[in-house]
């Protein structure tokens, strides 16, 4: 079995982490003030912690757009799609806001409501913030955000900010006209439009602007970008050092997704996307001493749950009809809930600072990093079968501490039946695309893991474990690292393999 990594001279963890996970965690947000650490301590979307922890969901009421990218299709009636952009349902925003407090009753740890689409929240703000004004009113406990592309971000930051909504993402994909003339055949601005570099420098400047009166009103801006091989890779440098130094509070730096049959431009047209190294050395190129989201699962427009999982055909608006709702009793369950899961993060804390005390490497310095992946229902434990997972978390050790790399998608889970899944594929191809996207990894860990898939890991090169059952998670893989070096591998017996 071969331990393996991804160059000898990575050894320890980049974007200014040492010991313990880095990212967007809350290990990397002593640095902010009290008021900004409470405004994310419960936001999957903005925390890495929290997003073992608590739910989001979002609403689809905007359908409208008022620019055209080149990496997206919106489609309707697509249940079985997961990417931004699709929906199995249009909603209203009274619609909207009955889904909403179903959805608090049911999962009382979702936290966060979003308007991220189909289409652009802000070009369809009379949907947009009728519905926002209803949740405000309804359950001021839920914390509102949307997403937006920026255009028409400076006409709504008042209501914004009246709205209590405190936390905004805004895709940036360039700075430069010319790049994004690229990425964006068209904006429609002052009823007209505009293409080219000419279209996309006035969308650069609204977003620059929108961004600036935003930090000027303290609200917390999370910048997505898309990298697209080829039109903005090396520019998405330049990209975050901008957002950076105007304030904003984290950067999610995403793969474009060009499959063909998403009948994007992209995708008719070939663009490839970004490997996993590509996207993992452009995201710690872009760290610094700013936080990088890592976790980002790209989420659907009318995704429901934790983040990696979507319950949203539980919500549909024939089922949610049927349900009687005492949200009175929902809040105090909530409350109840979320105190249950704060009183468990604080002993985590308190455990992890106390093993911070007593903190050793992990193993001898110049031992190479490693990669591995986890598999998770939630709750910063190993607590999903292998066969049952279709994500695994990646994580990599080195002798220094650990650090999250970011999820990887499986379009189908391994065990679903004897022979056959659900989509037709045989088991070996499924299994085979589980493979492939764990290509760069040395082992992985789950609750349990089945005699047919661990021999074909092992063949692999993948190490399976099943020992960490129930651990967490950071213990899990700080474990499994040490388990590796134990076996007997030396830095000059390691094989380098490059990840694809």
């Amino acid at each position: 079995m071969e331990l393996k990594v991804l160059g000898q001279d990575n050894a320890a963890p980049q974007g200014g982490c040492s010991s313990g996970t880095c990212g967007s965690s809350e290990d990397g947000m002593g640095h902010l003030p009290d008021a900004v650490r409470e405004k994310v301590h419960n936001h999957p979307c903005y925390s890495e912690e929290a997003h073992h922890f608590y739910a989001r969901m979002h609403v689809a009421v905007a359908p409208a757009c008022n620019i055209q990218c080149h990496y997206c299709n919106r489609k309707y009636d697509c249940a079985n799609e997961s990417r931004p952009g699709v929906v199995s349902e249009l909603l209203s925003p009274d619609q909207a806001a009955k889904k909403v407090l179903a959805v608090a009753s049911e999962i009382p740890q979702m936290t966060v409501l979003g308007v991220a689409g189909p289409g652009d929240p802000l070009a369809n703000p009379e949907r947009t913030f009728a519905t926002f004004r209803e949740i405000y009113a309804k359950a001021p406990d839920i914390k509102l955000c949307l997403s937006t592309n920026g255009l028409a971000l400076p006409d709504h930051v008042d209501e914004i900010e009246a709205l209590k909504v405190d936390h905004v993402t805004i895709t940036i994909n360039c700075v430069d006209p010319e790049v994004g003339a690229k990425i964006y055949p068209w904006v429609f601005w002052n009823n007209r439009r505009i293409k080219g570099a000419k279209g996309a420098k006035i969308l650069i400047e609204r977003q620059q602007k929108g961004l600036e009166m935003l930090l000027e009103r303290g609200i917390l801006v999370k910048v997505n970008s898309v990298l697209i091989p080829g039109v903005n890779d090396e520019h998405l440098k330049e990209v975050s050092r901008i957002v950076k130094a105007k304030g904003a509070f984290l950067h999610n730096v995403m793969p474009l997704i060009a499959e063909a049959e998403h009948g994007t431009f992209y995708g008719v047209m070939g663009q490839r996307g970004p490997s996993k190294q590509e996207l993992s050395d452009l995201q710690d190129a872009c760290a610094g001493d700013m936080n990088m989201m890592r976790h980002c699962r790209q989420c659907r427009a009318d995704a429901v749950g934790l983040l990696g999982e979507d319950r949203g055909q539980e919500f549909t608006l024939d089922k949610i009809e049927a349900m009687d709702i005492d949200y009175e009793a929902a809040m105090n369950k909530r409350a109840n809930v979320h105190a249950g899961i704060e009183a468990h993060r604080d002993a985590l804390r308190a455990e992890k600072e106390l093993a911070d005390g007593h903190e050793t490497l992990l193993a001898p310095l110049g031992t190479p990093p490693a990669r591995i992946a986890v598999t998770t229902k939630g709750g910063g434990v190993i607590n999903e079968h292998f066969g049952h997972a279709k994500e695994f978390l990646v994580y990599e050790a080195s002798p220094e501490g650990i650090r999250f790399i970011g999820p990887r998608k499986v379009e189908n889970a391994y065990c679903v039946g004897p022979d056959v899944c659900p989509d037709g594929a045989e088991k070996g191809t499924v299994l085979d695309a589980i493979l492939d996207s764990l290509s760069d990894c040395s082992a992985v860990v789950s609750a349990k893991v089945g005699i047919e898939p661990w021999s074909q890991l092992e063949a692999a090169g993948i190490t399976p474990n099943g020992a960490y059952a129930m651990d967490l998670i950071e213990d899990a893989v700080k474990g499994m690292y040490g388990d590796l070096v134990d076996q007997g591998w030396s830095a000059k017996d390691l094989h380098v393999q490059a990840a694809s």
